[in-house]
């Protein structure tokens, strides 16, 4: 008689078992998706060719750099250009101006578009819906430097409309741009209305993926419009929020270098001068390339250590994570 395995029997379990495939290789997968592979060839070579070739000549910072000798011919000082900008008399206000005006403008603008789009999706009649889109996104279109330049004419105290206002109601002249507590204000909410309404778009998105279910259970429970945002649509964005954090508190050092260098004036400088503004000055009116390669070095790495340091913990606390 022939044996029969019986079921659940180490012989049956292998003949159930399914035969493994396989696995294709890299050539085989490339020649088959080759398509994909082309469109992705050409962002990688751009962030390649013009994002981490360059990064090589960031040894310049350990080198004091002769334009003849060229960055690999220069030769070798070792730490002295950060040992030079530590012991600037400048190290700290320029650290503190930056942190100050960087939390000021993260604190400001981050929950601003999260509170614009949640708003923008409780409105139900499209033509106002669609209005206050256009109006909160078209700043972001405009330049750096017509913004600053608006700014000027509005605050301005000899022809600008808070002069104006504050003349026609007997009020004394305040000169936001020359008074150095006034910078911050002038640089974080002029980026605010400049920014709010663009970076709504990518909470707006994960909005409208939130699914539609959940709103309707909401509805039949009872929840009311503050209810509802609570419980559906913020754990619906959290994710996003959390990306979107991350990334902010990692570029929280890298103060944009166009609007503050504008709005910047000797009767402020004591509050705009920034690590962005000092590299300018330093490495292109002053030629000095090692010392601001050394400057913008310390500032990237403070940058990424913080960008560490938030991922892990929102990893800790929500689970999200940029990976």
């Amino acid at each position: 008689m022939t044996a029969v395995a019986e079921v659940g029997t180490p012989v049956a379990a292998e003949r159930t078992q399914q035969p493994v495939r396989p696995k294709k290789s890299l050539g085989r997968r490339i020649r088959r998706h080759w398509q994909l592979y082309v469109l992705l060839a050409v962002p990688v070579a751009h962030f390649v060719i013009f994002k981490y070739i360059p990064m090589a000549n960031s040894v310049i910072a350990f080198k004091d750099y002769n334009v003849i000798q060229g960055a690999w011919g220069s030769p070798w000082v070792g730490l002295e250009h950060f040992q030079r900008f530590f012991g600037n008399p400048l190290f700290w206000t320029l650290i503190k101006n930056t942190l100050v005006l960087s939390l000021y403008a993260f604190l400001a603008g981050f929950p601003i578009p999260v509170i614009l789009a949640l708003a923008l999706n409780e409105v139900r009649r499209r033509f106002f819906k669609r209005t206050v889109q256009m109006v909160t996104y078209a700043p972001h279109f405009i330049s750096t430097v017509i913004v600053v330049s608006m700014a000027i004419l509005i605050f301005s105290p000899q022809i600008g409309l808070v002069g104006k206002m504050t003349g026609f109601f007997g009020l004394p002249e305040v000169n936001f741009l020359n008074d150095p507590g006034f910078f911050r204000h002038v640089y974080v909410w002029s980026d605010v209305w400049q920014t709010a309404g663009y970076a709504a778009i990518i909470y707006m998105a994960a909005l409208a993926g939130i699914d539609p279910s959940l709103y309707e259970a909401a509805r039949i429970d009872g929840a009311s419009r503050l209810q509802k945002i609570w419980h559906v649509d913020l754990p619906g964005i959290m994710p996003t929020v959390v990306m979107v954090l991350i990334l902010s508190v990692g570029g929280i050092m890298a103060v944009g270098f166009e609007k503050a260098f504008l709005l910047q004036n000797p009767l402020n400088l004591s509050q705009s001068e920034i690590i962005s503004t000092y590299v300018y000055k330093i490495g292109l009116l002053n030629a000095d390339f090692s010392m601001s390669t050394a400057v913008g070095m310390f500032n990237s790495v403070i940058n990424l250590v913080l960008l560490l340091a938030v991922h892990f913990t929102a990893k800790r606390a929500t689970g999200s994570g940029l990976w």
